[in-house]
């Protein structure tokens, strides 16, 4: 009832880590031929923040190098600057409860307001459905660094 006249839109959100351990994924071959992919194992990580709308499928994507309170503050306050988000357009983000969404010193953004999904539900969370399509630019790939890999996921998001 504080803001009676403001448009309100519901968005998703969840975090992705993508790295240089490859994604694999089924490939085709030749009838008779056994299809490989090379990998090369390596344990270094970049997250994806992706925003979602549920009802028309628009997004906002962030790659971050962590995930924490204050990354979680960043890629907020950078989604609702983009989105248009203030007191008269407003936003309910639907979100699991990973430990820096809940912290109390998570600064969230004027008109964002967080709906936290039961823990029991994560299949519910409407985000987490488009990360096999996020996957698909780097799937059966291996990149030299987390650099070449981060280019490659902003060119084809």
């Amino acid at each position: 009832a504080e803001h009676p006249d403001a448009a309100l839109t519901v968005w998703a959100m969840d975090e992705h880590r993508l790295g240089l351990h490859p994604v694999t994924r089924r490939i085709w071959d030749r009838r008779g031929q056994r299809p490989t992919a090379w990998v090369r194992r390596r344990y270094q990580w970049t997250y994806v923040y992706g925003f979602v709308r549920p009802t028309t499928g628009q997004s906002w994507w962030g790659l971050v190098p962590t995930v924490n309170a204050q990354a979680m503050r960043a890629a907020l306050a950078a989604c609702a600057a983009d989105r248009g988000v203030d007191a008269q357009h407003r936003v309910a983000l639907m979100l699991d409860g990973a430990g820096w969404h809940t912290l109390t010193a998570l600064v969230v953004p004027e008109g964002v307001h967080l709906l936290f999904l039961p823990p029991v539900l994560p299949e519910r969370q409407p985000t987490a459905r488009s990360w096999p399509l996020g996957d698909e630019p780097v799937a059966n790939r291996t990149f030299a660094d987390l650099d070449a890999l981060e280019e490659v996921l902003v060119t084809r998001w």
